[in-house]
């Protein structure tokens, strides 16, 4: 019924779409056509779920392959959810790692629980900057 790729080109309408179409339309920018176009173009480990020709779960990450690995989006159609796809992705993700790399991510506050049932580790020594604060910090 699903079938996994690696690698497997996505378009940047098709990543919009499983965007819309999962819990992350509200944190990703759907609505700056350069940005997601950007996102999908430049991450550099793309692991994907299709049912026929219709991308159904996608994780996005941007990693050198051997340190570390940000896993960017983590994202299944809320239609399919609860069916396994979504550790199958991380899953997947990690066999194209080196043995060293581990997966770092940024949870919704909704989905704390979900990583935790997949083996992740919290980490409260996580810092984010945006330019606001890059600004504040120049001062």
């Amino acid at each position: 019924m699903f079938t996994y790729s690696v690698n497997r080109p996505v378009t940047p309408e098709q990543f919009h779409d499983i965007l819309v179409r999962s819990t992350l339309r509200g944190r990703r920018p759907v609505d700056d056509p350069a940005a997601i176009r950007g996102m999908i173009e430049n991450a550099n480990l793309i692991v994907t779920c299709w049912r026929d020709e219709l991308l159904v779960g996608i994780a996005r990450s941007v990693t050198d392959f051997h340190y570390c690995c940000y896993l960017s989006d983590l994202a299944v159609d809320q239609a399919h959810q609860r069916q396994g796809i979504g550790r199958r992705l991380v899953a997947l993700t990690h066999e194209q790692l080196g043995p060293h790399a581990r997966i770092i991510l940024l949870a919704a506050p909704a989905a704390e629980h979900y990583y935790f049932h997949l083996g992740f580790e919290h980490c409260s020594r996580a810092w984010m900057q945006d330019k606001t604060g890059l600004k504040k910090s120049l001062e």
